[in-house]
């Protein structure tokens, strides 16, 4: 009986001990990961049905540079549980889907996105090609946060959808995909050439991004958002470059010279935005007509005269104009001629 008791004192002693070291076993192997509790109260992004009336797509180039799309760069490296953009990417790669990461896919030279398994880029090779140095463990590949290639993505390939959900009757749009582009200096000293890293879908990462937040003030420093929010409310700023068209071509294989490339964007632009806006009819039309139907009697009255004296007002200018033995216009002129028999 004495022997039971130790064994349990010493099982009673251990227990928190061991309940500490599963719960911290628990945090980590969750670190990256959402429960489906917390995914349903992040806010996300609209799923878009695949039977919608009207869809506009569009490729836009962002520049990290711009003051709109700055936070997507900071910080450099990850600091007080912040990472920019391209480190959570880089990191949920190299997890990899059976850890609670992501797939990744190759760029393809014709710059179109391809969501399939033989286009899957495998994270060592995409080391290697880069030459990002790491170091084989007994745990799998090891990578030090200053050796990835973050402070060298200055720019994003962004492709979203523009469209209108008639299931709903609202206008939306939404990220369909992310490609980072990566600026390495040439040895020769020749400038800065781009090369566009990988696709990954915008739907792996919603959830990854739900939980890092993004500063969107240079002014006020407390004014941050998650990431999600940040794309789901298109807060971003890039140039159009490609549209998906049937002949597959870019917006500069088309326009000669940069004057006819801003013109295309900027019609591009103006169609998107006129459809949402006119999505319900000309609201223009729709005020003058509104308001013609206000008058009361007199008042419709008086613009029905003023109409008809500005109607007579034309045929006589028109009259005088002509001549007198001019016919007016619009009036049918006959002419009858008899034949002898």
């Amino acid at each position: 009986m004495l022997l039971m008791a130790g064994f349990v004192l010493n099982g009673m002693a251990q227990s928190p001990l061991r309940q500490a070291e599963a719960a911290a076993k628990v945090k980590k192997n969750n670190a990256n990961n959402l429960t489906m509790r917390a995914q349903l109260m992040f806010p996300t992004q609209e799923k878009m049905g695949e039977d919608v009336v009207w869809r506009r797509d569009v490729y836009r180039e962002l520049n990290l540079n711009d003051d709109a799309n700055a936070g997507l760069y900071y910080p450099v490296e990850p600091a007080d549980g912040r990472m920019n953009l391209f480190t959570l990417i880089f990191k949920l790669m190299m997890a990899g889907p059976n850890r609670g990461g992501i797939n990744v896919y190759q760029y393809q030279l014709d710059g179109n996105e391809r969501f399939t398994d033989d286009a899957k880029l495998k994270p060592l090779t995409f080391l290697d090609d880069h030459h990002i140095f790491y170091e084989r463990t007994d745990r799998g590949v090891h990578i030090n946060n200053s050796d990835i290639p973050s402070a060298e993505v200055k720019g994003y390939y962004l492709k979203e959808s523009s469209y209108f959900d008639q299931s709903t009757a609202t206008f939306h749009t939404k990220v369909l995909a992310l490609c980072p582009i990566m600026e390495r200096e040439d040895e020769f000293g020749n400038g800065a050439t781009k090369y566009p890293l990988f696709w990954v879908r915008y739907d792996d990462i919603a959830s990854a991004l739900a939980k890092q937040t993004v500063m969107t003030s240079n002014v006020n420093n407390a004014a941050v958002m998650s990431l999600d929010d940040y794309f789901t409310m298109n807060l971003y700023k890039g140039k159009i470059y490609k549209t998906t068209n049937m002949q597959g071509k870019t917006l500069a294989q088309y326009c000669n010279t940069d004057s006819a490339l801003n013109k295309e964007q900027r019609r591009i632009e103006s169609e998107i935005a006129s459809f949402e806006k006119n999505i319900w009819g000309d609201q223009a039309r729709k005020d003058s007509l509104d308001s013609i139907s206000r008058l009361d009697r007199k008042q419709l009255k008086a613009v029905r005269a003023k109409g008809q004296r500005a109607a007579t007002s034309l045929r006589r200018s028109r009259r005088s104009t002509s001549g007198s033995s001019a016919p007016v216009a619009g009036s049918a002129r006959v002419t009858v001629r008899r034949q002898r028999h």
